[in-house]
């Protein structure tokens, strides 16, 4: 078996003749076999030179005709150009041709004409398919080292779909960033098209499709937590600013991390005039994790077993943990059924004692334990809640399920329109639904009222919880349970962020 390779210029006379002896010959010679290659005659140089290069060859001219060694394998064998293919075709085979030079030059422009329509074909369709730009803010943060290789891999968005990645870390060091970038790129991933880095503001947000905002801060030694949390509100103001002005009118932004999400993602909407502000949500996901998590090791079941467990409120301050619609599957015991069956948690958890007194307090210890056996904050169980939002967000939400996420209000369940508030939702054709059609008691509409007006004080910059009466409402049988969120750092000294429990 003979393969042969023929390469040349698209409006290369020569070429074309070699192509019309090439095709011939593979027509009638059944153990002949040719391979065209055409190139743009502003892409044949470095293509030739890249070629000779990597096999060792010395070439100067189009065409360049080469033999595959289809049997043994290696490198080609360099027949060499024009005239050196047709002594060859006429020694082995016999054939020569009497092309004209008139009909080898209008054979050249239609090669030429050809391949400009192939490379504009090419282009409209590359064009069609643009890498999906996004962009990571704080990516420093444990979280975001663990969603890289989610995004990067394709898993969110569906196999195919490239993206861009933007690493933004303010006032990070610019050499700590490039070697993320190189280790990133490191990975190889085929979808990945890009990846820069930033470390400050200046060109933050560029035509971004998807921003995911990590940015958190600690109060440091003897700073009062309110005036950190000043310091961050800044921070947010200037990030929306940022958003309003380089991204995608159409971008989705998410927030996630441990403190006053509700008010960072109120911040980012608020400032932000040019961007949907339903395109704006709190990831409530983690929390709500951590929930189920202590619920199936009391229930010795699997996490992915418990569903609807829903959470109202502030994230990172005041949040209900509502049980009465959670609903679980895959339970041993006298009733069973298929996978898809499922019975109320609270027709299988008989421990009201252990609902009301400790599954509060182990829920509010159990992100604390975890990140003082890491010595860090968490990163895998951040990056899975954002990972399942992104690609519910796109693809929809499991069927018949509830998940809760921090939206903008429209108004539902009592709830002040236009906060940012924990809430159950659906996804449904790239869209976010509140549940609204699900009743609520009069005592945990109270308890909304309250998480609203702490929202509210918040808005001001005024982190000081309300007490008395507003604080006076209670849940029935353990199903709602309020908790607000400590500092981690300092939640002893700091009395604005004791934990209180309303039963």
């Amino acid at each position: 078996m003979a393969k042969f390779v023929v390469a040349g210029k698209a409006n290369c006379p020569y070429y074309a003749k070699a192509e019309f002896v090439a095709e011939y010959l593979q027509k009638n010679l059944p153990d002949f076999q040719v391979h065209k290659i055409v190139q743009a005659p502003e892409n044949w140089q470095p293509w030739l030179q890249a070629l000779c290069k990597k096999n060792n060859w010395v070439h100067e001219h189009s065409p360049i005709i080469w033999r595959e060694l289809v049997e043994r394998g290696g490198k080609g064998l360099l027949l060499g150009g024009f005239n050196d293919f047709m002594e060859y075709a006429q020694g082995y085979y016999g054939f020569t041709s009497d092309m004209t030079t008139a009909l080898m030059t209008k054979i050249a422009k239609e090669n030429l004409k050809a391949n400009q329509s192939e490379q504009d074909e090419e282009t409209f369709y590359k064009n069609l398919i643009k890498p999906k730009p996004i962009w990571i803010s704080g990516v420093l943060c444990p979280a975001s080292l663990n969603l890289i290789p989610t995004l990067a891999s394709g898993e969110v968005f569906g196999q195919g779909r490239e993206v861009s990645l933007h690493l933004l870390h303010v006032d990070a060091s610019l050499e700590l960033l490039e070697s993320l970038q190189m280790e990133t790129e490191d990975m190889a991933w085929p979808l990945v098209r890009k990846i820069t880095v930033q470390n400050t503001l200046r060109k933050a947000f560029m035509d971004a499709e998807i921003i995911i905002v990590l940015d958190d801060m600690e109060p440091a030694e003897g700073q009062a937590i309110e005036d950190c949390y000043k310091e961050m509100v800044s921070l947010y103001q200037e990030l929306a600013v940022r958003i309003d002005t380089f991204a995608n009118s159409n971008a989705r932004v998410l927030v996630a991390g441990d403190y006053i999400l509700n008010l960072k993602t109120y911040l980012l909407k608020h400032n932000a005039y040019s961007i949907d502000h339903c395109n704006f949500i709190a990831v409530s996901t983690q929390l709500e994790g951590e929930a189920k998590a202590v619920l199936s090791k009391k229930l010795n079941i699997n996490t992915h077993d418990i569903k609807n467990v829903i959470l109202w409120g502030n994230l990172g301050r005041s949040v209900y943990i509502d049980l009465q619609r959670a609903r679980v599957s895959q339970y041993e015991s006298a009733i069973w059924g298929p996978p898809e069956f499922s019975r109320p948690l609270l027709e299988i958890l008989h421990d009201k004692t252990w609902i009301e007194e400790e599954f509060l307090e182990e829920v509010h210890s159990h992100r604390r334990k975890i990140q003082a056996g890491l010595k860090h904050k968490l990163g895998i169980s951040v990056a899975a809640a954002i990972h399942n939002v992104l690609h519910w967000w796109y693809f929809n939400s499991p069927p018949g399920e509830i998940v809760s996420l921090g939206v903008v209000s429209q108004g539902d369940f009592g709830i002040p329109p236009g906060i940012v508030f924990s809430v159950p939702v659906r996804f449904c054709g790239e869209k976010w639904v509140i549940q609204s059609q699900i009743e609520i008691s009069e005592e945990t509409k109270n308890k909304l009222k309250y998480i609203a007006q702490e929202l509210k004080l918040e808005h001001n910059l005024n982190f000081i919880p309300m007490e008395g009466s507003e604080m006076e409402s209670s849940a029935s049988s353990g199903q709602d349970l309020l908790f607000e969120a400590k500092s981690n750092e300092d939640e002893d000294k700091q009395s604005s962020f004791k934990r209180r429990v309303q039963l």
